[in-house]
């Protein structure tokens, strides 16, 4: 088994931050990079107020704005940063065989390549790539609310040594050899998200919501299949179970993003008003044109697309789901 002695976490945004805490509370050696050296003076206070409020951090944390010294000190690096930073920061690593965690649930900005893919490009042949994904609020991980997550890509030493290592009495983190599923399933459920609140600024009630949900996860299931993941997947911790979290707590950006444009705000607006990356607006773009390549239908994730950049009115994109030409519930027919 792999050994791993000390961890590097870069970027202290929200969830870098909270498993950052929760992982050197545990009694992991952690460092916490922040690419500010004022952000790193109010991080050594114990806290982090843009991202955690007045949320305590662990004592034990310790943290460097010295890039170069985190990455050198570390067995392990897990990488908290937006996807759209992925390639930049991979880049400053250079090649490396250090093992590299993932946390942005996203895919590449234009290509629609998944994030481990852009990942490993720049860090080498000898580097392995793996993704840290599912149902995990950085307000409720950092408060030490049960959560479980999902471990996948990498070789089966590393992503033992790392279950290991990660795994503690607030934390479960489980293991999966199907990367392809676990980060299309983290990624793709973030337009479900995005479609959720919209019923919400809608109004639309409970039944729509669930209704809107069960045949979202079926659609993320087919197009997901399709890109080369295994159905079962997408019915797993970083699929069904980040959906229903992401799709209907109060903490998630990018359900919040759907009910602001659902009561009327422009998207514009309402990504300023939350004031942080929401990887689901990226992804609802890329996700439509990977289903025109491949040929797929993805009814939801195209409404939501066509209410985000083409100023369609959310109530029409629900009248329109919910006019499309009937079909059996499961079966040859799409959406």
């Amino acid at each position: 088994m792999v050994a791993v002695r000390r961890i590097s976490v870069l970027g202290a945004g929200s969830w870098g931050t909270a498993l950052a805490s929760t992982l050197a509370g545990a009694g992991s050696t952690i460092t916490l990079w922040a690419r500010r050296a004022d952000q790193v003076t109010e991080l050594r206070s114990g806290r982090n107020s843009q991202f955690l409020g007045d949320r305590t951090l662990a004592p034990e944390l310790d943290y460097t704005a010295d890039f170069r010294a985190a990455i050198d000190s570390a067995d392990a690096i897990i990488l908290a940063t937006p996807a759209a930073t992925t390639a930049e920061l991979c880049g400053m690593i250079g090649e490396s065989s250090v093992p590299c965690v993932l946390l942005a649930k996203g895919l590449e900005r234009g290509t629609g390549r998944r994030l481990s893919t852009v990942a490993a490009e720049a860090l080498g042949p000898a580097s392995e790539v793996l993704v840290l994904l599912g149902p995990s609020h950085a307000e409720e991980v950092i408060e030490g609310q049960p959560t479980a997550i999902v471990l996948a890509g990498g070789s089966a030493p590393t992503r033992d040594s790392l279950q290991q290592e990660f795994s503690h009495a607030n934390l479960r983190v489980y293991t999966n050899d199907d990367l392809i599923g676990v980060e299309l399933a983290g990624a793709l459920k973030n337009v479900l998200a995005i479609a959720a609140g919209l019923c919400d600024g809608l109004g639309l009630g409970d039944n729509a919501k669930g209704a809107l949900l069960a045949r979202g996860v079926a659609e993320i299931a087919r197009i997901g299949e399709k890109l080369g993941g295994r159905r079962e997947t997408f019915f797993g911790l970083s699929g069904v179970g980040d959906v229903i979290t992401t799709c209907l707590s109060r903490h998630s950006r990018n359900r919040a993003l759907g009910e602001r444009v659902g009561r009327g705000e422009s998207l514009e607006n309402a990504m300023v008003a939350i004031g942080q990356v929401v990887e689901g607006a990226d992804t609802t773009r890329t996700v439509v044109d990977l289903a025109k390549r491949e040929g797929e239908v993805v009814p939801i994730a195209s409404e939501v697309a066509a209410v985000l950049f083409e100023g369609k009115a959310p109530a029409e994109a629900m009248n329109d789901l919910m006019l499309r030409t009937l079909k059996p519930e499961w079966g040859s027919a799409p959406g």
